[in-house]
């Protein structure tokens, strides 16, 4: 088995944009790397590089000071080296037993599968992450059937089933909740142990300094710093990926709960149920930001998709007075709503279309026929302008974008419409630390001009430092509101877990405010 790999001098074009112009990286078995940098700084095409997805243009890759050079991911597969990324591989339609032993399935003498072996092997997996599932996990579940949280640990588990010397986990925490991303990081500290090498991937600084032995930070396509993480601080860590120490500090509401309380009632929902929430009421007043928390899994996703009418739902919802009960999101839509989804590839945006399409996609009938192009353009580049979105044109496709461009785009296309009341399913997931302070920096100012958002987040820190009050959703109901001096993260985590603190969250079983 290998004891190191070393990146040296990379580059990597695409066409007439560098990814990598100078990337360095170094990583010993028995040891986490924390490879760090903004959207669009080059971590991924870095990682890319390594497990042999693109070739490098400049450079080379040294295993154990000797030059190699592979040009599939089964090279570096057949070399040991597994890949874990954000953006899944999984075969919806297959099992989760299916996904993992993909063409490695165990055969029997007469070439058939060996169905007992196979679940026996995947059940061994499983067992990794038992306790940390909302429903156990079973060999022959199909993975459409997965929540995100869960599929991205299939994911993880696809991968170290070829039991691989160097792992890179790229943002594979990001869909995983408290629980799911304590127990990876037990297994990490085990695979140390067994001389197993990680190179990590996040934008979150808390767990880069929980997990990380070492850093490189990437900037522009260039390594620009490497060290010991016991030699340096998050917020020298911030300097150098973005240049900017102004972006360091989040951007922080001041408390504004006596103010709030004299403005009208924006939002009022009582006994909302779906298949998940089990009997939802809150209310929510114009110009407020409201959290809502809790592990992922609990309804935080159903209750947004529900009040956008993109999911079925008995109960009363009153918006700026008025009951409505939408039975399509266009009807959401005209009343003054906007959802911003948690999945931007699947959900948010058009791949393969304009970034003037994507900015303009729920709008362009308000633009008439025959269409008035000038105006959505203008239009779309005021948004852009107001967004700092760093881009080559609006022609160009939404996909040359960075992941924090990109989410940009789909705050972006909401914007167009002006609208009252912005639902926000964890819109700063995977981006890195400049975007989330211009995005904090957005809300603050949409909720200064009186508009209204429900903003649910899998960052305890965001809830805490950006919301006004935060709903705690367990087992389908709102287990507390927390705010003022009880919005700590003690009392966020522990009603998250159903525990009462010593605030007795379970007074408010049922869900009523």
């Amino acid at each position: 088995m290998p004891e190191s790999l070393s990146a040296r001098n990379i580059v990597k074009r695409y066409g007439g944009v560098v990814a990598l112009s100078d990337g360095n990286l170094d990583v010993h078995t028995g040891e986490v790397v924390a490879l760090i940098g903004a959207n669009g700084s080059g971590k991924s095409t870095m990682s890319k590089v390594i497990n042999g997805v693109v070739v490098l243009d400049g450079g080379q890759l040294l295993l154990d000071n000797n030059p190699v050079h592979w040009s599939s991911p089964q090279a570096a597969k057949n070399l040991g080296i597994a890949t874990v990324f954000q953006e899944l591989s999984l075969i919806p339609q297959m099992t989760v037993a299916e996904n993992i032993w993909l063409t490695r399935e165990p055969m029997t003498a007469i070439g058939t599968v060996n169905r007992k072996v196979l679940h026996e092997k995947t059940e061994e997996l499983l067992s990794l992450f038992r306790g940390t599932y909302k429903v156990d996990l079973h060999p022959d579940d199909p993975i459409v059937s997965l929540p995100s949280d869960e599929k991205q640990i299939i994911e993880i588990l696809k991968a170290i089933s070829f039991d691989p010397w160097l792992i890179i986990l790229d943002e594979a925490t990001a869909s995983l909740d408290s629980r799911q991303v304590q127990r990876l990081f037990e297994l990490v500290e085990d695979w140390k142990e067994a001389g197993k090498a990680i190179i990590f991937v996040s934008h979150r600084m808390e767990e880069i300094f929980r997990i990380a032995d070492r850093y490189s930070v990437l900037r522009n396509g260039k390594t620009v710093g490497a060290g010991d993480m016991k030699d340096v601080s998050e917020k020298e860590l911030v300097k150098l990926m973005i240049e900017k120490e102004s972006v360091f500090e989040y951007i922080r509401k001041d408390s504004k709960n006596g103010e709030n309380e004299e403005k009208p009632v924006c939002l009022e929902v009582k006994e909302l149920q779906t298949v998940t929430l089990k009997g939802i009421n809150f209310s929510v007043r114009e110009g407020e930001l409201v959290g809502i928390g809790g592990l992922r899994g609990q309804g935080q996703r159903e209750l947004l998709h529900s009040l956008f009418g993109d999911v079925p739902y008995s109960g009363t919802v009153k918006l700026f007075g008025n009951g409505y009960k939408f039975k399509h999101p266009r009807e959401a839509m005209q009343i003054g709503l906007a959802l911003v989804p948690g999945d931007r590839g699947r959900e948010g945006l058009l791949s393969i279309r304009s970034i003037l399409d994507n900015l303009q996609l729920p709008s362009w009938p308000r633009y008439g026929f025959p269409l008035r192009i000038k105006k959505a353009k203008r239009d779309a580049e005021q948004v852009g302008e107001s967004l700092n979105l760093k881009m080559a044109g609006l022609e160009e496709p939404v996909s040359s974008l960075s992941g924090g461009n990109a989410q940009k785009v789909v705050l972006g296309k909401w914007l167009v419409r002006k609208p009252k009341l912005f639902l926000l399913d964890d819109p700063t997931k995977g981006v890195d630390v400049g975007t989330k302070a211009e995005i904090y920096s957005l809300l603050t100012q949409l909720c200064d001009e009186g508009k209204t958002i429900l903003f649910y987040s899998s960052d305890d820190e965001e809830l805490i430092g950006l919301c006004d009050r935060v709903l705690v959703l367990h087992d389908g109901i709102i287990r507390t509101e927390l705010s003022g001096p009880s919005l700590t993260k003690e009392n966020l985590i522990s009603a998250s877990l159903g525990v009462s603190n010593g605030f007795h969250p379970e007074s408010r079983t049922g869900g009523t405010l």
